[in-house]
């Protein structure tokens, strides 16, 4: 499993060269996911309907992970201890913490954002440029 952050997606959706390369490079058995959270916060950040519809479109071949209510509570723990200290964001936290709960590396180029984060791997999947 792939588990994918906002940033990596948002580049993915503009079709930016490093990421479709890395993209289409990827083995065709390879599940991609990503945190419910993260869906959530790219349908915020969309500025029409026609955005969001798009954003859903190409959105609905990833599998989509939620927590559950034991790992909302792990993720409530590490956001009230980190909150002030970090600046822990809380979206970060639940995206970090669904990628702690899986186990799985975090593709992401925002490590300032999980760094805090007990257990979290983070993956920088392919080199961005200027």
């Amino acid at each position: 499993m792939i588990l994918l952050d906002s940033d990596v997606l948002i580049d993915l959706l503009r079709k930016y060269p490093p990421a479709m390369a890395w993209f289409d490079a990827l083995p065709a058995e390879e599940e991609l996911a990503v945190s419910g959270y993260v869906v959530m916060e790219l349908i915020q950040g969309c500025r029409n309907k026609a955005e969001q519809d798009r954003v859903q479109r190409e959105l609905a071949t990833y599998g989509v992970v939620w927590l559950s209510e034991a790992e909302c509570d792990r993720a409530l723990e590490v956001f009230a201890r980190f909150r002030l200290s970090y600046n822990a964001g809380l979206l970060d936290v639940l995206i970090g913490q669904t990628a702690v709960a899986l186990d799985e590396p975090l593709h992401t180029f925002n490590q300032k954002h999980y760094r805090f984060i007990p257990g979290i791997q983070t993956v920088q999947a392919y080199a961005k440029s200027g």
